[in-house]
């Protein structure tokens, strides 16, 4: 069984000092740095509103859910601001694949003075409720509804757990927080766009206490997100091919809400072509094997033409022709 966690916040931080927001907020925090706290990425771009809906979920012990496109970063900010308050942080993707037995746990099979005994094995979740854990459910609208109601059970701040596999109370620990991530509001996929997954029970919603929207970054911001991790592109040149692939990033993201084409540049896209193109020292073929690729061949010359417009050249031939 994982072990508890003895160590619990013994200090405070300032918003202002720890985030560079104009805030009065202070949140508890961590001294030490456990196994189960994220790394920090020092050339991480905080989100205002986001930062400070998040923070006032571990200040407060307030639900936050956060909302919007994939690939913003809605998990990566809560677990920089977990990162930075040294408060241990556990992602769990809510797939179809998860269970509810994935999250309350089973009975399993153990060895104890030499005979084989049947011992009942705690999931993630009931440990998670009694440590000093903040807990992320992924993809929270494509959860199963068995495992929903499941997590309904502690989306009360005060609220216990019962274990009906032991009969047993569980009392949530002081400092265990719950967050999610999710692409829609818990209302099913109204835009199609988001194939698989589920309207969200309205009385389950009513829990969260605090409903928070990333979307895409403006130009300056995801430029600042981009050099910071490639150096080597800080100068004139490299800005001008920076702000290109950003642009052509913009008509996608515009393109695929539209429904004009199924697949979108996320600024982790931007950035995975910006480091491919250092690698390869060719834009169109680091755009090629970064995003083209995985995009349906009837959108290719869709996606060519963003593409065109925004770095003045065309695309070879080879890498758009439909292959049949």
């Amino acid at each position: 069984m994982t072990p508890n966690i003895e160590k619990t916040p013994d200090i405070k931080l300032s918003v202002n000092q720890t985030f560079g927001f104009e805030s009065d907020m202070e949140v508890d925090a961590f001294s030490e740095k456990s196994e189960y706290v994220p790394e920090i990425d020092k050339s991480y771009k905080f989100d205002k509103e986001t930062t400070l809906a998040v923070l006032s979920g571990f200040a407060f012990n307030k639900r936050v859910l956060v909302q919007g496109y994939h690939g913003t970063g809605k998990s990566t900010h809560i677990e920089q601001i977990a990162a930075r308050l040294n408060w241990p942080c556990i992602r769990i993707n809510l797939d179809s694949h998860v269970s509810r037995i994935d999250l309350i746990g089973k009975d399993s099979i153990v060895i104890k003075d030499g005979k084989q005994v049947t011992e009942f094995k705690e999931g993630i979740l009931p440990w998670s409720i009694q440590n000093p854990v903040a807990l992320v459910f992924d993809e929270y609208d494509a959860g199963r509804p068995d495992v929903m109601f499941v997590i309904q059970r502690v989306l009360e701040a005060e609220g216990n757990f019962t274990l009906l596999d032991k009969n047993k109370v569980i009392k949530q620990n002081k400092f265990f927080r719950l967050f999610a991530t999710s692409n829609t509001v818990g209302l099913g996929d109204t835009t199609g766009l988001y194939h698989g997954t589920q309207q969200i029970n309205q009385g389950q919603m009513d829990r969260w206490n605090i409903v928070t929207t990333l979307n895409y970054l403006g130009l300056e911001k995801e430029m600042e997100i981009i050099l910071s991790k490639n150096k080597n592109l800080n100068n004139a040149k490299g800005k001008e091919k920076v702000s290109n692939m950003i642009k052509v990033a913009t008509l996608t993201r515009k393109g695929f809400m539209a429904g004009d084409i199924s697949t979108v540049m996320s600024p982790r896209t931007v950035l995975h072509w910006a480091e491919n193109s250092e690698i390869f020292k060719d834009t169109g073929y680091a755009f090629r094997v970064t995003f083209l690729n995985k995009c349906d061949d009837v959108e290719k010359n869709i996606i060519a033409e963003y593409y065109q417009r925004c770095f003045g050249e065309d695309l070879p031939e080879s890498m758009i022709n439909v292959q049949v």
